[in-house]
């Protein structure tokens, strides 16, 4: 084989190293992005169904308006109820005429539906201890005839998101840990063919730092190159999840995905980075019998 046939045949098996080397931070780092939409998207889910459930307080036929405005605007103030709606008696009426078909009121000559105040809370406050709480403190009121709220449901709720929420996160430790071990061998892969490489320019009297550089450089492109094709694909499949369920955009956040992806691509430099200068460190330090074996 010629001289010029060998720094092809080089150039190529370089090529071909940098090349598998980028695809496989590319794969890894798109599989821990899209572990991180999905854990981002159940938890956006688990909030909004959390916000939907809130109470329902009944108001006493006596109870007065002033008294009614006066603890409805005592609930907004509080800091973990998102919203409250007061339905009168007739409204009550009038909406479940529309749902039945039938005007019920004529029927039985009266309206035996109470008015009612209808209570919407923040995520991070509908737990059942909280809800439960909150029902007999507004029990106490000489106003309220009774206070309900789906208990088995918001019970049920919170024990399976705390079920999912441990197995993701066992996942994701799993996924990242796994995520690593791969990249860095990828790279240990990349600097082994490139063992007698380092060993000459030490021969020749380069020092570590001079020789470790280069080759930091290389690695923190390639988690960068990784990194930006990882996004492109991420944002791919983002659109076309969103086509197929067209409520997912209401549950996008730029910002937050903004965030997603910068740690994705500070993800990649740091373990490309870090992977590059152990697998260099080896083979500075290793005795030259064995570059033949390792």
């Amino acid at each position: 084989m010629s001289s010029s046939d060998e720094n092809k045949y080089t150039k190529r098996r370089l090529n071909s190293s940098y090349l598998s080397t980028i695809v496989g931070i590319t794969l890894v780092l798109y599989m821990l992005g899209l572990l991180a939409l999905i854990i981002l998207d159940a938890k956006k889910i688990s909030d909004h169904v959390k916000e939907t459930i809130g109470f329902t307080i009944f108001l006493g036929d006596d109870a007065k308006d002033a008294d009614i405005i006066r603890m409805q605007k005592s609930l907004d103030v509080r800091e973990y109820v998102k919203s409250t709606e007061y339905i009168t008696k007739e409204k009550a009426a009038l909406d479940l005429q529309k749902e039945l078909g039938e005007d019920f009121v004529n029927f039985l000559g009266y309206n035996p539906l109470p008015s009612s105040i209808e209570v919407k809370l923040k995520a991070d406050f509908a737990t059942a201890a909280n809800m439960a709480s909150l029902k007999n403190e507004l029990e106490k009121n000489n106003i309220v005839k009774e206070v309900t709220y789906q208990e088995s449901i918001v019970n049920n709720m919170n024990e399976n998101l705390s079920k999912i929420s441990f197995f993701i996160l066992g996942f994701s430790v799993l996924l990242l840990v796994i995520a690593i071990a791969l990249i860095n061998n990828t790279i240990r892969l990349s600097v082994y063919s490139k063992r007698f490489l380092i060993r000459t320019m030490q021969l020749i009297g380069a020092t570590e730092n001079f020789i470790r550089k280069p080759f930091l450089i290389t690695g923190i492109f390639q988690g960068i190159f990784g990194a930006m094709i990882a996004i492109i694909l991420l944002i791919f499949t983002l659109s076309f999840a969103q086509n197929k369920i067209p409520e997912l955009k209401e549950l996008q956040d730029a910002v937050l995905f903004s965030k997603l992806f910068i740690f994705v691509t500070v993800l990649g430099i740091l373990i490309s980075w870090a992977s590059t200068y152990m697998a260099v460190r080896k083979y500075l330090n290793i005795k030259t019998d064995y570059l033949y074996y390792r």
